[in-house]
């Protein structure tokens, strides 16, 4: 029963990168930030992805601790399940000692603002503008709800990629490459 965990920092990729590995290995996916964006919607936030977030983590619903813990919690029961791919921001720390494998993504502030500006459709310097945003928000956010720095989850991860010059296909084949490697479940 195979639980794949992938985090890192806003634009560095995780929810595509997540999503394929899921297909490569064949196992489910679960897309916690796809499911906090999709409750944001509802919300009625209507601007582009990374703004869309950001402003739902400053609502006093998207705030609410008892809002993250239901997603936490459902995190947590897909886990137990197993045989899927979970990609969240927080799920290295709050899944700990519930995966096989857990991955952090990360790449400098240029390259996913130039990410981000392609997914959007907006332009490169408000992307920077928007990931230092998100970053920071994201940070003193999760910092307060549940006391530790997303960005720290990095030194917890068993694999750790820099996308910055990799699609999304070369970070899957470089994660399931460390996998075979590390000999978790038979990869």
């Amino acid at each position: 029963m195979a639980v794949i965990v992938v985090s890192g920092m806003p634009g560095a990729g995780s929810s595509t990168v997540a999503s394929l590995l899921a297909k490569r290995l064949n196992l489910r996916h679960f897309s916690a930030g796809d499911f906090f964006k999709k409750k944001a919607v509802e919300s009625g936030v209507k601007e582009g992805e990374t703004r869309r977030a950001t402003e739902f983590l400053l609502t006093e619903r998207g705030s609410r601790k008892d809002f993250h813990v239901d997603i936490d919690d459902l995190q947590r029961e897909l886990a137990k399940a197993g045989n899927i791919v979970i990609d969240g921001k927080l799920s290295i720390r709050l899944l700990s000692g519930l995966y096989d494998v857990s991955v952090w993504l990360k790449a400098p502030d240029d390259v996913r603002a130039r990410r981000i500006s392609g997914r959007d459709g907006i332009p490169e310097k408000e992307a920077l503008k928007a990931v230092k945003e998100r970053d920071r928000i994201e940070r003193q956010s999760f910092l307060r709800i549940y006391g530790f720095d997303t960005f720290s989850q990095e030194n917890e991860a068993g694999i750790v990629v820099d996308t910055s010059d990799m699609t999304p296909e070369e970070i899957v084949n470089l994660i399931v490459k460390k996998m075979k490697e590390s000999n978790k479940k038979g990869w």
